[in-house]
């Protein structure tokens, strides 16, 4: 990777499974989980490249409105991943994390998930961090109604900067965020990590999330080195 700027911290929308899935004449469920299997393959790419943090977006605050049965699927996922790819995320020191409420989510999906960032707590190389049941509005919200409630204890003073609200924030303790990926080719961000991408660069491929593979990865990376960020600057 000589000549290029490795970012610190990606995130991506991990668009266009079911589209994926139509093409080939298979369910959606089929694209969601070769998407989830997806993020195994960009996980352990990441960590080979050295980014510090990566993001997916797997299941936002809207993906309830889908239907029942589609949604099912999505809760089962993470146990149906985490079996399958924990050991070896373990075995590439890969730290397990996420933001969202996953209160909403069954109670097996709920241990799964708390289990995987319990057995990886203690590794030190790429910090995969899955957004589930996650929403940036909704996040900023929470946030906001925790400052609130410190201030009215006095734990905090009403007068305060964006570095001090964003301890508030969900993703307190990750990097900075350098680079927004969304794949398959919507060019939105989908109400995702509405304060962290104040100033990270985007970048839109029309590539599905289940192609999207390491020279993807090396290709959006060889771009984002390309990029001035000026941060307001000159």
């Amino acid at each position: 990777m000589e000549g290029r700027i490795i970012p610190q911290h990606i995130a991506i929308i991990m668009d266009g499974n079911g589209r994926w899935a139509k093409k080939r004449g298979l369910p959606r469920t089929a694209g969601h989980k070769q998407g989830a299997e997806n993020i195994r393959k960009i996980a352990i790419a990441c960590n080979e490249l050295g980014v510090k943090a990566l993001t997916c977006y797997a299941f936002s605050t809207e993906n309830w409105k889908r239907p029942e049965s589609e949604v099912e699927y999505l809760c089962k996922l993470p146990k149906l991943f985490f079996q399958r790819y924990l050991a070896e995320l373990k075995k590439n020191n890969i730290r397990v994390t996420f933001l969202g409420e996953i209160e909403r989510f069954p109670n097996e999906t709920r241990s799964v998930i708390t289990t995987a960032v319990e057995q990886t707590k203690d590794n030190t190389g790429l910090i995969l961090c899955l957004a589930v049941n996650y929403g940036g509005r909704r996040e900023i919200t929470l946030a906001a109604q925790r400052y609130a409630a410190d201030v009215v204890r006095g734990i905090t003073d009403a007068a305060i900067d964006e570095e001090a609200f964003g301890h508030y924030m969900m993703s307190e303790g990750m990097p900075e965020l350098d680079l927004m990926i969304r794949t398959s080719g919507e060019l939105r961000i989908s109400n995702f990590l509405l304060w962290q991408l104040a100033y990270a660069e985007l970048i839109f491929t029309p590539v599905a999330w289940p192609d999207f593979d390491r020279d993807c990865l090396v290709e959006a990376i060889d771009e984002y080195t390309h990029r001035n960020r000026r941060f307001g600057g000159l």
